[in-house]
């Protein structure tokens, strides 16, 4: 039988660091239930799966919280749950177009949960283990090559030797971890035929070399499952327009994720330096 829109049930997590707020509502309804709390555990993993497991699930959305809500979303999409995680500026807006100027735990899941009824933003697809560990290995090397340009700074205007020499040894270990990271990046998309043929294509492009093309394969999985007007929105380079009435304002980029489009920039500046 199949699930009437009336049945269709939105929840929304309002996540923390130690527990995890669970609101639902439906379509149809003004409000939501009242807020269930679990703990950011695990054991609480599994108390918002036996909650929401069932057909009348439409969609779960989390904020993006800076990592406290990964391992959140990785327990729920395998137990085939729809969730989504959305940028909090925009729930934020949101809730201020509700007229919702309070903010509390449980206010703000009441709120994803309105959210995820009236945006139903599409859910977060699901990584492979070998796609998740590219992601959090670029992620660390970027971390890695932002330590190792402070340490160069420092070292540039360091007089004393003891000093000077504690920062050579600093920057010699974030060497020896940046390149085993790259190595490790290497043999992941080498052991993925896919991902090989990916890599190989987007090195033929002029100034896209092994960094830029390990960034896009892992931190833009959606590269070639979507067409390029929204890619280029998704990365944060497509110029929006800035008109009203007779007024035409410059078009502009913005948003998007950072990472990619840094990456991209460094790519188009080798390449207008190049011979091609």
């Amino acid at each position: 039988m199949q699930t009437s829109y009336r049945q269709q049930i939105f929840a929304g997590i309002d996540v923390s660091k130690h527990h995890l707020d669970l609101a639902t509502t439906q379509a149809g309804e003004t409000g939501s239930k009242a807020p269930h709390r679990v703990t950011n555990t695990p054991d609480g993993y599994q108390a918002i799966i036996k909650v929401l497991d069932g057909p009348c699930i439409e969609r779960i959305v989390v904020e993006a919280t800076g990592g406290y809500e990964q391992r959140l979303v990785r327990a729920l999409q395998a137990a085939g749950l729809p969730i989504a995680v959305v940028n909090p500026k925009r729930v934020r807006d949101y809730a201020k177009a509700l007229g919702h100027l309070a903010k509390t735990d449980a206010i703000d899941a009441a709120v994803i949960a309105r959210y995820a009824l009236d945006i139903k933003p599409e859910p977060a697809p699901r990584l492979d283990e070998r796609q998740r560990l590219r992601a959090s290995l670029t992620t660390r090397r970027r971390q890695l090559i932002g330590l190792r340009t402070a340490e160069s700074c420092r070292l540039e205007h360091a007089t004393d030797d003891i000093v000077r020499q504690s920062i050579e040894q600093v920057l010699d270990m974030l060497h020896r971890q940046i390149r085993a990271i790259d190595e490790h990046i290497n043999r992941l998309i080498e052991e993925d035929e896919q991902t090989r043929l990916i890599d190989r294509t987007l090195r033929t492009v002029a100034g896209v070399g092994p960094v830029t093309s390990r960034t896009l394969i892992s931190e833009l999985p959606e590269l070639g499952h979507i067409n390029r007007q929204s890619i280029s929105a998704l990365v944060g380079v497509a110029p929006f327009n800035c008109d009203s009435g007779m007024f035409r304002g410059r078009r502009m980029i913005r948003g998007g994720r950072a990472a990619v489009r840094s990456a991209l920039y460094m790519a188009t500046l080798t390449a207008t330096r190049s011979n091609h």
